[in-house]
């Protein structure tokens, strides 16, 4: 089981909404040769991590099942990134699109990237809150941490669930 964390807080290139744009990437995933999307979240809108000025952001995860090696994987993430209009210029800058494997199955890896799991999953509501959607049993390969305790050692976090459209 793969998990990608899906977020948006601009709108992409070519225009939409930042919903819009996290649903669009779900699609572009589906369309990775080898790979299928088995499962997405709802949707969720939370405060930037860390606080800033920019607008609140929507975040969701994919399940996915398939053969893909990390790098393989990061390289076609990005590439939907920067279809969407993504720039890479500063750390947590605002963005039209921010895709993120959070864990590939019961990989753990320090080098190159990515790094698996997600280095920072366990300490997001954002990815967290999503991610028990779709897979209530994970456990961080790493720590062996279950998605809910994960949830419950939160500090408090802006977040709320999106009706459904």
């Amino acid at each position: 089981m793969i998990l990608v964390a899906i977020g948006a807080n601009l709108p992409r290139q070519g225009g939409g909404t930042p919903l819009e744009t996290c649903r669009w990437a779900v699609g572009r995933i589906a369309a990775i040769p080898g790979l299928r999307v088995t499962a997405v979240s709802d949707w969720y809108e939370s405060a930037p991590v860390p606080p800033s000025g920019q607008p609140p952001y929507v975040n969701g995860v994919a399940r996915v099942e398939g053969a893909i090696g990390p790098a393989a994987l990061l390289a076609a993430l990005q590439a939907i990134e920067a279809e969407a209009g993504r720039r890479r210029t500063v750390a947590n800058a605002a963005r039209p699109l921010d895709l993120d494997i959070v864990a590939m199955g019961a990989c753990v890896r320090d080098a190159p990237d990515p790094v698996l799991p997600h280095p920072r999953a366990l300490q997001r509501a954002f990815v967290l809150l999503p991610l028990r959607d779709v897979a209530p049993d994970w456990r961080d390969p790493r720590t062996g941490q279950g998605v809910g305790a994960a949830i419950a050692a939160l500090p408090p976090q802006p977040i709320r669930r999106l009706a459904a459209a």
